[in-house]
């Protein structure tokens, strides 16, 4: 297959009360930037950037992620993804995150923009440790809708699955091809939807009311589901600046009730 075969390999261990990327080995496109700590040493913020500006048809990304027992560490990207639609290969994006006892990821990319006419399959696998947390958001728009243009052709599949000490906490299956964009039973009419997850501890039927009660100022369709060990937000809609505005705030409220000694810092490179 042509295309990009992208490889990460980013692991962080706990040295000296600082979580610290001991290994950092990416292959073209794929690059990390430096190390950033806005949030004290032992929260280590990492940005990810994808150096062809855009996926195409054939290419293949491996991205596995390490944290050692009692790391904390926050990743993102430093831009929107863009899958082009020219190609008629799918787009592969795979990510494997292994968290240890006590440690934590917040797996934090900016959105996804899917063309007309393009494939993607994005697998995110993450296996937690019995201590583990993870935090994880993706922003899907299908369609470059500034331009006018409307996803009526192409794919789009998502895979995520959480498992802790071999146990499925949860597994979420989506896909989505041109032909349900307008469906009742699909988009109906929208081109935005969003995921937001918190995995691996008990949110409190109070954190449940407060995560629907920032929800209820927007104007898209937004739901909060409380799950054995966590808690899901959905949205699906039109505005980005709406979704991000939910999402960071849902965020905030679950950062200050289970890490109330934690400060918050955007990742600088997020638009505010």
């Amino acid at each position: 297959m042509a295309g990009w075969l992208g490889e990460l390999e980013l692991a962080y261990a706990w040295q000296q009360g600082r979580t610290v990327a001991c290994r950092t080995y990416a292959s073209a496109p794929l690059k990390l930037q430096r190390s950033f700590y806005p949030e004290g040493g032992h929260i280590c913020h990492n940005v990810l950037l994808h150096m062809a500006g855009g996926y195409v048809g054939g290419d293949r990304l491996q991205q596995t992620i390490t944290l050692q027992p009692h790391c904390h560490a926050l990743i993102t990207t430093a831009a929107a993804a863009k899958v082009y639609g020219r190609a008629q290969q799918p787009v592969d994006n795979r990510v494997h995150c292994h968290i240890g006892e006590g440690a934590s990821l917040e797996w934090l990319p900016q959105e996804t923009i899917v063309f007309n006419g393009a494939q993607y399959r994005h697998q995110l696998h993450i296996e937690l440790a019995t201590t583990a947390q993870v935090c994880l958001w993706e922003m899907t728009r299908f369609g470059r809708t500034a331009r006018g243009e409307a996803f009526l052709t192409g794919h789009w599949r998502s895979h995520i699955d959480v498992w802790q000490a071999g146990v499925p906490l949860w597994i979420d299956r989506q896909h989505l091809d041109g032909t349900l964009c307008t469906a009742l039973n699909g988009l109906a009419g929208r081109t935005l939807v969003g995921t937001l997850a918190w995995i691996g501890t008990t949110v409190t039927p109070d954190q449940i009311m407060a995560l629907r009660e920032l929800a209820s100022p927007f104007q898209g369709e937004l739901g909060v589901t409380r799950l054995i060990r966590g808690v899901v937000c959905r949205y699906r809609g039109h505005s980005t600046p709406e979704l991000r505005q939910w999402f960071m705030a849902a965020w905030h409220l679950l950062r200050q009730t289970l890490h109330p000694d934690q400060p918050r810092h955007h990742p600088r490179v997020w638009p505010l």
